[in-house]
């Protein structure tokens, strides 16, 4: 028996990736187009799934950019809290 493929789409360039691990062998991939929408919902997904979220970042065609979930985080903060 063959097994099947995992990823049954294209990355997009430009769009924000992560993923949630919803158990063995279970991996769900989030997207969203914009970075402060993204980086909310991966937030939000932290909430939830404590340990079990992986930030990618943006796919710019060859590999992912802006990968670096905290260096994100702390731009976007606003400035009452800095």
């Amino acid at each position: 028996m063959s097994r099947r493929s995992t990823k049954k789409f294209d990355y997009q360039k430009g769009v924000y990736y992560f993923n949630v691990n919803k158990g063995f062998m279970n991996t769900i991939t989030i997207k969203r187009m914009d970075q402060k929408k993204a980086i909310q919902a991966y937030k939000n997904y932290l909430l939830t799934q404590q340990g079990k979220v992986q930030w990618l970042g943006c796919w710019d065609g060859k590999k992912f950019a802006e990968n670096d979930f905290e260096n994100l985080k702390h731009e976007h903060l606003p400035a009452s809290i800095i």
